[in-house]
Protein backbone atom coordinates (compact mmCIF):
# COMPACT_ATOMS: atom_id res chain seq x y z
CA UNK A 1 0.00 0.00 0.00
CA UNK A 2 1.40 3.39 -1.18
CA UNK A 3 1.86 5.84 1.84
CA UNK A 4 -0.21 8.58 2.01
CA UNK A 5 1.08 11.51 -0.66
CA UNK A 6 3.20 8.77 -2.34
CA UNK A 7 0.32 8.41 -5.51
CA UNK A 8 -1.13 11.47 -6.85
CA UNK A 9 -4.46 11.46 -7.31
CA UNK A 10 -5.31 8.35 -4.34
CA UNK A 11 -7.26 9.03 -1.07
CA UNK A 12 -6.09 7.80 2.37
CA UNK A 13 -8.33 8.10 5.34
CA UNK A 14 -7.66 7.04 8.97
CA UNK A 15 -9.75 4.21 9.70
CA UNK A 16 -12.13 4.35 12.78
CA UNK A 17 -10.38 1.93 14.91
CA UNK A 18 -6.81 1.76 13.30
CA UNK A 19 -5.34 1.41 10.21
CA UNK A 20 -5.74 2.93 7.25
CA UNK A 21 -8.56 2.94 4.17
CA UNK A 22 -6.80 3.66 0.58
CA UNK A 23 -8.71 4.18 -2.40
CA UNK A 24 -6.47 3.92 -5.52
CA UNK A 25 -5.61 6.45 -8.38
CA UNK A 26 -7.45 5.02 -10.96
CA UNK A 27 -10.47 4.09 -8.54
CA UNK A 28 -10.48 7.97 -7.40
CA UNK A 29 -10.47 9.08 -10.87
CA UNK A 30 -13.85 6.67 -11.64
CA UNK A 31 -15.49 7.74 -8.93
CA UNK A 32 -14.79 11.84 -9.87
CA UNK A 33 -15.83 10.85 -13.63
CA UNK A 34 -19.45 11.17 -11.46
CA UNK A 35 -19.57 14.12 -9.39
CA UNK A 36 -22.57 16.34 -10.01
CA UNK A 37 -21.64 18.98 -11.19
CA UNK A 38 -24.89 20.32 -13.11
CA UNK A 39 -28.44 20.27 -12.39
CA UNK A 40 -28.62 18.30 -15.52
CA UNK A 41 -26.76 14.90 -13.69
CA UNK A 42 -28.26 12.53 -11.31
CA UNK A 43 -26.97 10.70 -8.71
CA UNK A 44 -24.81 7.62 -9.28
CA UNK A 45 -23.12 4.82 -7.22
CA UNK A 46 -22.69 1.16 -7.19
CA UNK A 47 -20.17 -0.99 -4.84
CA UNK A 48 -16.80 -1.03 -3.81
CA UNK A 49 -14.20 -3.73 -4.19
CA UNK A 50 -10.66 -4.08 -2.74
CA UNK A 51 -8.78 -6.26 -0.44
CA UNK A 52 -7.53 -7.10 3.09
CA UNK A 53 -3.71 -6.47 3.93
CA UNK A 54 -2.53 -9.17 5.55
CA UNK A 55 -1.57 -8.62 8.96
CA UNK A 56 -2.89 -5.07 8.85
CA UNK A 57 -5.91 -3.30 9.61
CA UNK A 58 -5.02 -1.57 6.03
CA UNK A 59 -7.91 -2.35 2.95
CA UNK A 60 -7.36 -0.93 -0.59
CA UNK A 61 -10.40 -0.22 -2.61
CA UNK A 62 -9.34 -0.65 -6.15
CA UNK A 63 -12.27 -1.23 -7.98
CA UNK A 64 -16.10 -0.04 -7.89
CA UNK A 65 -19.03 -0.39 -9.92
CA UNK A 66 -20.41 2.30 -12.11
CA UNK A 67 -24.36 2.57 -12.97
CA UNK A 68 -25.57 -0.20 -14.36
CA UNK A 69 -28.99 -1.01 -16.29
CA UNK A 70 -31.78 -1.33 -13.52
CA UNK A 71 -30.63 1.10 -11.27
CA UNK A 72 -32.86 3.83 -10.10
CA UNK A 73 -31.28 7.36 -10.64
CA UNK A 74 -32.70 10.68 -9.59
CA UNK A 75 -31.37 14.27 -8.53
CA UNK A 76 -30.97 13.42 -5.15
CA UNK A 77 -31.62 9.34 -5.08
CA UNK A 78 -29.70 6.31 -6.08
CA UNK A 79 -31.02 2.41 -5.65
CA UNK A 80 -28.39 -0.20 -6.23
CA UNK A 81 -30.16 -2.73 -8.75
CA UNK A 82 -29.16 -5.81 -6.28
CA UNK A 83 -28.32 -8.55 -8.59
CA UNK A 84 -26.52 -7.10 -11.76
CA UNK A 85 -23.97 -5.12 -8.66
CA UNK A 86 -24.08 -9.05 -7.18
CA UNK A 87 -23.00 -10.32 -10.49
CA UNK A 88 -20.27 -7.70 -10.80
CA UNK A 89 -18.72 -8.48 -7.03
CA UNK A 90 -18.96 -12.45 -7.73
CA UNK A 91 -16.94 -12.08 -10.87
CA UNK A 92 -14.11 -9.97 -9.11
CA UNK A 93 -13.97 -12.70 -6.43
CA UNK A 94 -13.70 -15.43 -8.70
CA UNK A 95 -11.23 -13.70 -10.56
CA UNK A 96 -9.12 -12.15 -7.95
CA UNK A 97 -8.80 -15.78 -6.70
CA UNK A 98 -10.66 -14.54 -3.62
CA UNK A 99 -8.69 -11.94 -2.91
CA UNK A 100 -11.24 -9.07 -4.11
CA UNK A 101 -14.16 -8.51 -1.80
CA UNK A 102 -17.06 -6.20 -1.08
CA UNK A 103 -16.19 -3.39 1.32
CA UNK A 104 -19.16 -1.12 0.73
CA UNK A 105 -21.14 1.23 -1.12
CA UNK A 106 -20.27 4.45 -2.53
CA UNK A 107 -22.84 7.06 -4.38
CA UNK A 108 -22.69 10.86 -5.37
CA UNK A 109 -24.43 14.05 -3.19
CA UNK A 110 -24.42 17.00 -5.39
CA UNK A 111 -23.62 19.28 -2.77
CA UNK A 112 -19.10 20.28 -2.60
CA UNK A 113 -19.09 18.71 0.93
CA UNK A 114 -20.71 15.83 1.18
CA UNK A 115 -22.68 14.83 4.55
CA UNK A 116 -24.75 11.67 4.52
CA UNK A 117 -29.01 12.58 4.81
CA UNK A 118 -31.03 10.71 7.58
CA UNK A 119 -32.00 8.09 4.47
CA UNK A 120 -28.22 7.50 4.02
CA UNK A 121 -27.86 6.75 7.42
CA UNK A 122 -30.96 4.71 7.79
CA UNK A 123 -29.96 2.63 4.94
CA UNK A 124 -26.13 2.30 6.52
CA UNK A 125 -27.69 1.03 9.33
CA UNK A 126 -30.10 -1.27 8.14
CA UNK A 127 -27.12 -2.50 5.72
CA UNK A 128 -24.74 -3.45 9.03
CA UNK A 129 -27.27 -4.87 11.09
CA UNK A 130 -29.02 -7.50 7.47
CA UNK A 131 -26.07 -7.70 4.79
CA UNK A 132 -23.80 -10.25 4.94
CA UNK A 133 -20.00 -8.94 4.94
CA UNK A 134 -17.06 -8.91 7.04
CA UNK A 135 -16.64 -6.87 9.81
CA UNK A 136 -17.30 -3.57 9.01
CA UNK A 137 -18.48 -1.61 5.99
CA UNK A 138 -17.17 2.07 4.23
CA UNK A 139 -19.98 4.40 2.81
CA UNK A 140 -18.68 6.87 0.37
CA UNK A 141 -20.34 9.98 -0.75
CA UNK A 142 -18.70 11.73 -3.53
CA UNK A 143 -19.45 15.75 -3.70
CA UNK A 144 -18.49 18.03 -5.94
CA UNK A 145 -15.26 19.34 -4.34
CA UNK A 146 -14.75 16.25 -1.95
CA UNK A 147 -14.65 12.60 -1.83
CA UNK A 148 -16.29 12.02 2.08
CA UNK A 149 -16.16 8.54 3.91
CA UNK A 150 -17.74 7.03 6.76
CA UNK A 151 -17.13 3.26 8.43
CA UNK A 152 -19.61 1.01 10.10
CA UNK A 153 -19.07 -2.16 11.97
CA UNK A 154 -21.24 -5.27 11.90
CA UNK A 155 -24.21 -5.16 14.39
CA UNK A 156 -23.07 -1.43 14.69
CA UNK A 157 -25.59 1.59 16.12
CA UNK A 158 -23.44 4.23 14.06
CA UNK A 159 -21.02 5.12 11.16
CA UNK A 160 -17.74 6.95 11.77
CA UNK A 161 -16.70 9.68 9.48
CA UNK A 162 -12.88 9.15 8.31
CA UNK A 163 -10.34 11.88 8.05
CA UNK A 164 -8.13 12.07 4.95
CA UNK A 165 -4.79 11.65 5.34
Amino acid sequence: MTAAGGDPGALTYARHGGGRLHISRQTAAVLRQHVQDSREKREAGGVLLGRHILHTADVVVDGVTIPLPGDQRERFRFVRARQRHQEAIDRAWRESGGTCTFLGEWHTHPERHPWPSGVDRQDWLRKLREDAFTDWLFFVIVGMEEIRVWEGARNGKAVFHLAQI
